[in-house]
């Protein structure tokens, strides 16, 4: 028999050859920008930290960008980005002077807005685009803030690795026994099963990350170090937890309110840049605000 006579596949093994192929662009992509981004965490000098932390935002900005478009609104997509990137910028050289950096930033995309946009377009392509610069911007900025402290790149180790631990685990959690929705007007997909997977999963990660730390200081090296007791640090991996899944639904429901499935398609198997970094929109400052409460009390 030719190849040209043989019999189509049976419609059943279309989606699973879909899934399977989707599955494995996730794994390469994961596979190749992970162990960057730890590299840049653990070796990156400070400026490099924060010129790649303002390329992400500029990135995942002109997604959010597009995302509003689709919903009517038409804000000044380059003033918006580069505002986040000046954000990023001088909010991480200059920290004492963020609140006073945004307010800058945010009346200055108001006044653009006001002399650039229709009257009658002036309040949405205003808002969406002052939002974008807390969305985006003011979140994104507790990386290079996290980065700063004693043990700065531990930190980002230990919010990278609960959040993506808890995203991996909720997949096949929620693929094989998920039965109850949790959300189904933001993300059909998503039930509490998987999200009772993703809190142990990233429970497991904080726990590893630990024995790791542990294990580096029997040998002398402060390389990786949790100075806290065991209880904080997990209390905080599942803080973070439902911080990164929060901030997950919040994506999900931006999209579903422009009737748009992906923001982009720059990285293969993820989606768009704001797809894959939506959890850490909320999981970084979420983190970074906990660690302040926690100094102060």
């Amino acid at each position: 028999m030719s190849i040209a006579t043989l019999p189509p596949l049976p419609t059943n093994q279309a989606p699973c050859r879909c899934i399977l192929t989707l599955g494995m662009k996730r794994i390469l992509t994961a596979v190749v920008l992970i162990p960057l981004v730890l590299v840049l965490v653990f070796l990156g000098p400070r400026w490099l930290v924060i010129a790649a932390t303002a390329v992400l935002a500029g990135l995942a900005a002109w997604e959010y960008l597009g995302l509003t478009e689709k919903g009517g609104a038409r804000p000044p997509s380059i003033a918006v980005v580069v505002a986040i990137v000046v954000l990023i910028a001088g909010g991480s050289q200059y920290p004492d002077l963020t609140a006073a950096i945004f307010s800058i930033l945010s009346l200055g995309l108001l006044v653009y807005c006001t002399f650039r946009s229709p009257v009658e377009r002036v309040m949405p392509d205003a808002a969406v685009s002052v939002f974008g610069l807390v969305y985006v911007g003011l979140t994104l900025l507790a990386l290079p803030a996290l980065r700063e402290q004693a043990n700065g790149p531990s930190l980002l180790a230990f919010l990278f690795c609960v959040v993506w631990a808890g995203d991996i685990v909720a997949l096949y959690v929620g693929r094989a026994f998920g039965r109850h929705k949790l959300a189904p007007r933001l993300s059909p997909n998503k039930t509490w099963e998987g999200a009772a997977g993703s809190v142990a999963g990233s429970l497991l990660a904080a726990g590893v990350l630990l024995a790791v730390a542990d294990w580096f200081t029997q040998w002398n090296s402060a390389r990786l170090s949790y100075p806290e007791d065991i209880w904080y640090w997990l209390v905080l991996a599942v803080v973070v937890n439902v911080a990164a899944q929060v901030g997950d639904l919040a994506e999900s429901a931006l999209k579903r309110s422009v009737g748009v499935k992906d923001s982009g398609t720059l990285l293969p198997g993820h989606g768009g840049v704001l797809d894959r970094i939506d959890a850490l929109l909320l999981a970084a400052p979420v983190l970074w605000y906990a660690l302040l409460i926690h100094q102060r009390f």
